[in-house]
C-alpha cells in the first residue's frame, strides 16, 4: 500500500501531565481515547492554566489489528478483547461523570473492511461513540503535543509518531522565526498546518506523510523470516523504501539546527532501556535526549538478547517484547536517513493533542506565555 500524503492539514496542541486535585469538578473534565492497531489508551484530565492535570488513565495492549495485514478484516477475538477494554474505559468515564470527550480510532479501523460493523458493535456493547480519524489529523495532533520539546536552536524539525499500524512524519521549518518563538510557533499550528488567520508567525510545514507501516503491521510483513537479525534488517530497509515520496528524504539536510522528536512506545521503551529502568518513570523519559550512538547500542543489545531475552527483559515489558524490533527497525531507518546525532524522546502524543484541542475549543485554557 502506498503511503498517504495529503496536501495540507489542520492542527491542535499539547500539555504536560501531573496529579490532579482529589475531587475534580466533573463539569471541567475532558477525556481522550486513542484506539490504535495495538493499544487502547485513555486519559481523563482537567484544564489548569495553559496545561492540564490528569485525573485518571487507562492503557491496555488489545492487539486489535492482529491478522489485519493478511485478511483485511478485524477478527472476532481481537474485537472481543478491545470491547472488554472499552468497557473499563466506559466505567471510568461514568465514575468521573465526564461529559466532554473525544474517542478516536486510527489505522486498524481505517483499513479494516468490517470497521463499520465493529464501530456499531462497540456502540451497542459499551455505549461509546468511536470516531475514525484521518492520517492528517493524527499527524497534526502528534506534532502539537510535542511542541514543549522543541529547542530554541532548532531550525528544521522532524516529528515522528510510530504507531501500531502506521507511522506519521511531519517536517517543519522554523528557521525564519525568532529562536525564542520557535516552540510557541509549533503550538500555533493548532489552527491548521498553514496557520492562516493568525496575527503571529507560525511554523511552516514543509511536508508530511503517513506510512501504512507501524510496529504491528511491519512485523506481520516479515513474520515468515525466521532469523531474528535478518528480519530486523529487512524491516528497516523496507520501511526506508516507503519514504521515497517524502520531500525531505530526497534532499540534503544540514546537520546543524536539525532536531528529531520521536513519540511512541518504541521510543520511550528504548529510552527506558538506555536508562536501565526496571520500573517505567515518565518523568525520567519524557524530554530525554539520546544520541544516535546510545540508541544504536540499545538496539544492538536487543538483537544480542534474541526473542527469549527480550521477552524476559523487564525494561521492555511483556506487552511490547514481540513488537520492539519492528519499532526499532523504523527508528534505525529514520536515523540512517537524516543527519542527526540526537533524538528527543516524547512520552506524549495523540491523547494529549485530543485533550488540548477540546480544551482550547472551549476556551478552557489560558493564553499565557508558553
Amino acid at each position: 500500500m502506498a503511503p498517504k500524503r495529503p496536501e495540507g492539514a489542520g492542527a491542535f496542541p499539547k500539555p504536560v501531565e501531573s496529579v490532579a486535585p482529589d475531587v475534580p469538578d466533573p463539569a471541567r473534565l475532558y477525556a481522550a481515547l486513542d484506539l490504535g492497531t495495538n493499544s487502547c489508551r485513555m486519559l481523563i484530565a482537567q484544564p489548569k492554566g495553559n496545561q492540564f492535570h490528569v485525573v485518571d488513565s487507562f492503557s491496555k495492549a488489545v492487539q486489535l489489528g492482529t491478522g489485519l495485514e493478511a485478511s483485511g478484516r478485524l477478527n472476532r477475538s481481537s474485537m472481543a478483547r478491545t470491547v472488554q477494554a472499552l468497557r473499563i474505559c466506559r466505567r471510568k468515564l461514568e465514575k468521573h461523570q465526564v461529559k466532554s470527550m473525544r474517542l478516536v480510532a486510527t489505522e486498524a479501523c481505517r483499513r479494516a473492511t468490517n470497521a463499520g460493523h465493529f464501530i456499531a458493535h462497540v456502540k451497542r456493547e459499551t455505549g461509546l461513540d468511536l470516531e475514525i480519524i484521518e492520517p492528517e489529523e493524527e499527524a497534526r495532533l502528534a506534532v502539537i503535543s510535542c511542541a514543549p520539546l522543541v529547542s530554541t536552536r532548532t531550525e528544521q524539525l522532524l516529528v515522528v509518531d510510530i504507531g501500531g499500524g502506521s507511522t506519521e512524519l511531519v517536517w517543519i521549518d522554523v528557521s525564519a522565526l525568532d529562536p525564542r518563538d520557535r516552540p510557541r510557533a509549533i503550538m500555533r499550528l493548532r489552527r491548521g498546518f498553514s496557520a492562516q488567520g493568525s496575527p503571529f508567525p507560525a511554523a511552516r510545514v514543509v511536508d508530511w506523510i503517513s506510512v501504512p507501516l507501524g510496529v504491528a503491521t511491519l512485523r506481520e510483513q516479515f513474520d515468515d523470516v525466521e532469523d531474528d537479525a535478518a528480519r530486523f534488517a529487512l524491516m528497516s530497509w523496507f520501511f526506508e523504501e516507503n519514504l521515497i515520496d517524502f520531500k525531505p528524504y530526497a534532499s540534503e539536510q544540514a546537520r546543524e539546527g536539525f532536531q528529531i522528536i520521536g513519540t511512541s512506545g518504541t521510543v520511550t521503551t528504548v529510552a527506558a532501556s538506555h536508562l536501565g529502568l526496571r520500573r517505567y518513570d515518565r518523568n525520567k523519559v519524557d524530554g530525554l535526549r539520546m544520541s544516535s550512538d546510545q540508541i544504536d547500542k540499545v538496539i544492538r543489545s536487543y538483537l544480542a538478547m534474541g526473542p527469549t531475552g527480550r521477552r524476559n527483559d523487564p525494561r521492555i515489558g511483556r506487552d511490547r517484547h514481540a513488537l520492539i524490533m519492528s519499532g526499532a527497525a523504523i527508528l534505525q531507518a529514520l536515523l540512517r536517513s537524516w543527519p542527526t546525532d540526537q533524538l528527543s524522546v516524547a512520552d506524549r502524543g495523540l491523547r494529549e493533542g485530543l485533550l488540548y484541542a477540546q480544551m482550547a475549543a472551549d476556551g478552557a485554557l489560558e493564553d499565557g506565555p508558553f
